[in-house]
């Protein structure tokens, strides 16, 4: 028997909060017992709950639920408390130990990638990719891993068209439009990682592969930047297969799934 099948109720509470929060707005109760095969006697004396304590909202004249304050708050308490970083530092410092180049941790935000942590490996130069820094998505290794995991019509729908393509110099990238855009993260998805080679910073590399939570969604990227000149097709390989190890931990921690 697992544990939530022992608290019952616990494990209902959170399967209504996650529905509404999936839903496209406010849901009747009727529905939420439908979706989620609980007696209706169940799901109105659990929303009665939620809503006595702020996490779930009642419109009556709709006769509709909705996600109340006290869950903004739970998000709000979350970026706040900045748990991606908490947990991706100590995860990155032992990866830059391991293999003795730079590494950092970003997320996509909107078109650009935010950088929210950076290991400098030992008198490694500095990076442009430092954190608060943003850069355009697609000219990033950390950004084109985290589209080449994200569902088709969602990354469309960020790149609509060639004016979404910002570029850092001009005319010194060919991915300038959907179509380009597409073959490269198809690219990334037979490779196993993405790749950006001294378009950042010219004479370096990065490798980078997503990080993912308990639905399987890029929430961000673990990228190594090394020097171009002389990486050999084992050494990347070797870079590869060190990143994939901490990008499979912090996802495991994050979702609280064991490897």
């Amino acid at each position: 028997m697992s544990k939530a099948s022992q608290v019952p109720a616990a494990a209902q509470t959170l399967q209504i909060l996650s529905l509404l929060a999936t839903s496209r707005g406010p849901m009747p109760a009727s529905m939420i017992a439908s979706q989620l095969e609980l007696p209706r006697s169940t799901v109105y004396h659990l929303l009665g709950v939620l809503v006595a304590h702020g996490f779930v909202m009642h419109l009556p004249e709709e006769r509709r639920y909705g996600l109340g304050l006290g869950a903004v708050e739970l998000s709000s308490a979350y970026s706040r408390q900045e748990p991606l970083a908490r947990l991706g530092r100590p995860a990155l410092a032992a990866l830059v130990d391991r293999i003795g180049v730079s590494a950092h941790l970003a997320v996509l935000h909107g078109r650009d990638v935010l950088y929210v942590v950076e290991e400098r490996a030992r008198n490694a130069p500095s990076l442009i990719t430092d954190v608060d820094v943003r850069l355009p998505a697609q000219l990033t290794a950390s950004g084109l891993a985290i589209l080449a995991a994200m569902p088709k019509a969602q990354v469309r729908a960020l790149f609509p068209d060639r004016s979404a393509f910002v570029q850092r110099h001009r005319n010194d990238h060919p991915v300038d439009r959907y179509s380009r855009l597409r073959a490269e993260l198809t690219e990334c998805q037979i490779r196993g990682y993405s790749e950006e080679i001294g378009l950042i910073t010219e004479g370096l590399s990065s490798i980078a592969l997503p990080v993912t939570d308990h639905r399987d969604w890029p929430v961000a990227a673990i990228a190594v930047t090394y020097a171009s000149e002389g990486a050999t097709p084992e050494r990347v390989a070797e870079l590869v297969s060190a990143v994939r190890a901490t990008t499979g931990t912090l996802s495991q921690r994050l979702s609280g799934r064991r490897g």
